[in-house]
Order: C-alpha cells, then structure tokens, then sequence
C-alpha cells in the first residue's frame, strides 16, 4: 500500500479489486448539500460509498464549535465499520471534485481516529473519468467490520489553544481561506469578515492546480519554507474543512507539526468580541 497523502488514479485503478481498498466519495457542495449525494447516485467509482459532510463527518452546530464541529467519534466509527472500513487495516482512498476540500477532511477525520492508511485521490472524480476509468451507479454493500476509534487528540485545537498560543513565538496560526476572506474584503459565508489576529494566510487552493492534481512536493516545501521550522503549526479556515487540504499539503512537505483549529472561524467568532476587534485590515 502507499503511503503517500495522496494517489493516483492510476494507482486507483489498479487497486480497485483490492479486498483492503475502501473508496469513499466525499462530494459535497456548501450551497447544495444535497448535491454530492445526488452525485453519487447517478454516477460514482466502483464500489465507492457515499459520506456527507454535514451528516456523517460534522456533528450538529451549536452555540460554539463552528459551521462543522467534529463528528462524535463512537458514531462515526460505526458509520465507518458499515461502509468495510477496519482500524489498522483498511486502505483508504477518499475523493471528492473540489481540489480535495471535502475528501481532506475524511483523511483528517481518520487520522485523527487513529488510522493512518488513507489518501485522497489525486485529480478527484473529474480526473478519474478523464483517465477513461469506469464508474458505476451501483449502490455497494460491502461487508460491515469494526472500526475502533484511538482518538489523537494532539492532531486538534480549540478556540481556548488558539487564543493562549496564536501569539507564541514557536507558534504559527495559519488562515487557509482566499486571501480576500483573510483580508476582510469578501465574507459569503460568516457574519464577520476578516481573520484572526496574528494569522497568516496560504490559501488552500494552491495546494492544488486548477484541475485539482496535486502541486509537486518541491512546490509544497517551498509554499511553507519560512514557517516550516515553527513547533506548532495551528491551521484554520471558515469552518475546519479546507484547512485539511493545507494539512495535506503540510504531510506531502514533511512538516509533522501541523493541527487542526477545528471549529476555525465561524467558531472564533461566537466568542469575546475583544478577540475579533482587529478582525479585518
């Protein structure tokens, strides 16, 4: 099996019979929600399970936590198990159409639950049938097994983390938005524009090329080449779903010290309104 982040449709593939490979499309649109799904029942990889960002890698939105709060473990182990994935075993490979926003955060997700055998697909769904691969509209049912969630935590901060070391000098807060929602310029989605204070920003789009394949290593080294060396890298976007891509991108440099703020700024800014006061510039 691979250990990259990330493979290749090729290598796709090539592993699509493989008992230990479980595909999961991870398509999703924020204005739509119903898209993906109505997506992938018309057409999707062979073999591939559906999992909805908001249903199934998301809990319900509360007062705090953001847009996307983490899913309960217990219960998203169990959706795990259903779709064949086994702890420890089980080679992941998620997909989405978006430059990997979606499918990161899977890969996150599993990470974070203690499997480490996962990857995106490189060039998504779109790369996958520009590559003359086949696709399906039927639905799979794989065997259910057991997965046994071994949460690491340390692969995740809070709004409390955030704000008692953004301002640390081995710390380093990372904004993945556009740089128009950083700056404050343009904000579609939250009630208040701008980033946290202190934070940088390396937009997660250029993780990517525009139709969504991976940039080579060497452009992923040098996108984080002045903050690699920082003990924590705290990384955050609107709601903790696209600052997974920078996470990705962060595994692919070989810089290990990246975590994830993951209620990010929808979360921020249910807080103190003194911690948003020099929200925009």
């Amino acid at each position: 099996m691979s250990n990259t982040p990330v493979v290749s449709p090729q290598w796709l593939r090539e592993n699509l019979h493989n008992p230990e490979v479980v595909i999961v499309d991870c398509r999703f649109s924020l204005p739509d929600p119903t898209l993906g799904q109505q997506q992938y029942q018309v057409s999707h990889i062979p073999g591939a399970c559906y999992l909805d960002l908001n249903e199934d890698l998301s809990s319900p939105v509360g007062e705090h936590g953001g847009r996307h709060p983490l899913p309960n473990a217990d219960e998203l182990a169990t959706k795990l198990g259903k779709i064949g994935i086994t702890n420890q075993k089980s080679f992941v490979v998620a997909y989405d159409d978006s430059r990997f926003a979606f499918a990161a955060r899977l890969w996150w997700l599993l990470r974070y639950l203690g499997h480490e055998q996962v990857a995106v697909l490189d060039g998504g769904f779109a790369g996958w049938q520009q590559a003359g691969y086949p696709v399906t509209n039927e639905i799979p049912t794989p065997p259910i097994t057991q997965f046994v969630p071994q949460i690491q935590a340390e692969k995740a901060v809070d709004y409390s983390y955030v704000k008692n070391h953004k301002d640390s000098p081995e710390v380093v807060l990372v904004d993945s938005r556009e740089g128009d929602r950083y700056r404050g310029e343009r904000e579609p989605t939250d009630k208040i524009a701008g980033h946290i204070p202190g934070a940088v920003n390396y937009p997660w789009p250029e993780v990517t090329d525009t139709a969504g394949y991976l940039q080579p290593t060497a452009v992923q080294q040098q996108r984080w080449q002045h903050i690699a060396t920082a003990e924590e890298i705290l990384v955050y976007c609107g709601s903790g779903v696209t600052a997974c891509v920078n996470l990705i991108s962060l595994e692919v440099a070989g810089i290990k010290t990246g975590k994830l703020y993951v209620g990010s700024w929808s979360d921020w800014i249910t807080y103190d309104e003194n911690d948003i006061s020099r929200q925009s510039v």
